[in-house]
């Protein structure tokens, strides 16, 4: 097992820099585009909503591309990616892999597949992601189902 301790749990792993940027993007793009559409005098209802309702709709993606994040607990880890959540049992994951020049960090699960968890991802806080990666893999080896569990 590593050297490393394992953090108390429940832990959240998330990309808070990351998230902090597209959260502040899409929210200065909202009242841009909005305050614009209210004062151009030229146009009408119908031409105000439709520039309102595509800045909720860059808001929205932002929104959602700053969802990802890793909850890991007593009972497992839960992988919340953009459009999917998935539960898994600490039983289920075998490794925690975060090679250089992954855009996120890669879980190989007990069925031979290996899921991405988007929730830990180098982007602009590398160093964060890095820590996350191994406090994460400190736990699967805790829990016994680490590549040196017996």
């Amino acid at each position: 097992m590593s050297d490393l301790h394992a953090p108390s749990l429940p832990v959240t792993f998330r990309p808070t820099r990351t998230r902090a940027v597209l959260l502040t993007v899409g929210t200065v793009m909202f009242v841009t585009i909005t305050a614009v559409a209210l004062m151009l005098e030229k146009l009408g209802p119908g031409e105000r909503a439709s520039f309102v309702f595509t800045a909720a709709l860059f808001f929205g993606v932002l929104a959602l591309l700053s969802r990802p994040k890793v909850v890991a607990d007593d009972e497992g880890v839960t992988v919340v990616n953009l459009t999917r959540t998935r539960r898994l049992a600490w039983a289920e994951i075998l490794q925690v892999n975060l090679r250089e020049g992954d855009p996120w960090v890669f879980l190989d699960l007990s069925d031979g597949t290996s899921m991405p968890a988007l929730g830990i991802q180098p982007g602009i806080g590398k160093q964060q992601a890095i820590r996350d990666a191994r406090a994460l893999r400190v736990l699967v080896e805790a829990r016994g189902t680490g590549p040196d569990a017996g």
